[in-house]
């Protein structure tokens, strides 16, 4: 018994003998991505114009560019012109949206075509409208419109909120989504309308995820887009 008494007390001594070193670990972190997309041009594209940039839910992920026409702007450019360029990214099937990759592909955008820099507006559907956020958030100084459609929202728009304060919003969601509630859109609204004057939140009583067809396919949301400037 007396040993074991001795081994306890002799222990804490021990621990207080523990060495500590400094260290400083220099590296380069290099991160590779592709990204497909299509660039919608307007007829007459001599002059600035505007630039919708659109990012497409999960379920048009891949590699067939083709399935980003199925919704949003560019379904509707097929029977209705747009006086605007219009840039649909394509996200590979194993991944989300990046914000700093789809930030360089709108420099390499902005830096090849014509585009007015006071009038570039953002818009997502779904997974898109997530990513539409979290750009938004990253680089707000971009855009000068911004539209999500039955979209997550992340953590840091929620406490970030009035870091796109100066952006007119508009918010779609459907109140019957069973893929992405409501109340993400409810409750980003409820943030931002302390601090920022043009924002409003449509919700559809009708309308379970897919909220953003009778958005899309309606002139309203283009020309209200297009009216805007930075």
């Amino acid at each position: 018994m007396k040993k074991l008494v001795y081994i306890m007390l002799f222990l804490p001594l021990l621990c207080l003998g523990q060495m500590e070193t400094n260290g400083t670990i220099k590296a380069e972190l290099v991160t590779k991505f592709e990204l497909n997309y299509l660039l919608q041009k307007p007829n007459n594209n001599k002059d600035l114009k505007p630039l919708i940039i659109f990012l497409h839910g999960s379920g048009e992920k891949g590699t067939d560019l083709e399935k980003l026409k199925i919704h949003g702007p560019l379904k509707y450019a097929k029977t209705h012109e747009l006086d605007a360029y219009i840039l649909a990214p394509q996200c590979p099937e194993n991944k989300y949206w990046e914000s700093e990759e789809l930030y360089l592909l709108i420099q390499k955008v902005l830096a090849e075509n014509k585009i007015d820099k006071s009038r570039i507006y953002l818009t997502g559907l779904s997974m898109g409208a997530w990513g539409s956020w979290n750009l938004a958030f990253a680089h707000p100084e971009l855009f000068a419109a911004l539209v999500p459609i039955a979209g997550f929202v992340d953590r840091v728009p929620m406490v970030e909120n009035c870091k796109i304060s100066t952006i007119p919003i508009r918010i779609f969601h459907g109140l019957q989504d069973d893929i992405v509630d409501a109340n993400y859109s409810i409750a980003i609204f409820n943030k931002l309308r302390g601090c920022n004057k043009d924002i409003k939140l449509q919700l559809f009583d009708d309308a379970n995820h897919d909220s953003w067809t009778r958005v899309y396919d309606n002139p309203a949301i283009y020309e209200w887009m297009l009216m805007q400037k930075k």
